[in-house]
């Protein structure tokens, strides 16, 4: 979700074997009505270079406070290349232009069989100037690879990835405050990879290395 001080955008759907199905959700946030123009709006890939035009005209609403108003849409998706994917739109506020994220993902799936499967074990664990980094365990999936880790003391850890020189994208890290335990999910592993490498830092300090026969 995308939360505005004025405006809040978020994008709701269903998927289908070849389309998305949904609305883009636009709610007032203070206590004043505003115009809102919906001019355009895409899928775009994260963390690459892939764009794909919502075909919509142009919508204008008058939005009221704390109230939801639907702009529905469709995407055709069976053509798309496998990633990752968000929505995002472009809109004036009060003739004010801005580029709300839809804050919802979906996935092209990956050929089943060019995808590696199962749970890798690293046990490695890296010093980096006053903390540590103790690498667990890959999960490896149809969709997405998690990294395990725990850092000590907590903190959000700075994570790289990449397979045979294929840098991998990082999609999320969940940290664990208290127990410092952390999950980075990342594009998937390929059946064709040998090696992966992981790049870990703290901030700005000091980063460290470990590369993983898969």
């Amino acid at each position: 979700m995308s939360q505005r001080r004025q405006i809040s955008v978020r994008a709701t759907f269903e998927r289908f074997p070849a389309t998305l199905k949904g609305a883009f959700v636009i709610r007032g946030e203070d206590a004043d009505p505003h115009l809102f123009v919906l001019r355009s709006a895409r899928a775009v890939e994260i963390g690459g270079p892939t764009a794909r035009p919502i075909e919509m005209a142009p919508v204008t609403l008058d939005v009221v406070p704390h109230r939801d108003l639907f702009v529905p849409f469709e995407l055709p998706v069976s053509d798309l290349s496998p990633g990752w994917y968000e929505l995002e739109c472009d809109a004036e506020v009060d003739g004010t232009p801005e580029t709300f994220p839809g804050g919802k993902r979906f996935v092209v799936a990956w050929p089943r069989a060019t995808v590696r499967r199962g749970t890798v074990r690293i046990d490695e664990t890296i010093a980096l100037d006053d903390a540590k980094v103790s690498l667990d365990h890959l999960e490896c999936t149809g969709d997405s690879t998690k990294l395990h880790l725990v850092v000590d003391p907590p903190a959000g850890p700075v994570v790289r990835l990449s397979a045979d020189g294929q840098s991998l994208r990082v999609l999320d890290v969940e940290l664990d405050e208290e127990t410092g335990h952390c999950k980075v999910t990342s594009y998937p592993v390929m059946r064709s990879h040998s090696r992966l490498r992981v790049d870990v830092g703290i901030g700005r300090g000091r980063r460290g290395t470990v590369e993983v026969d898969l």
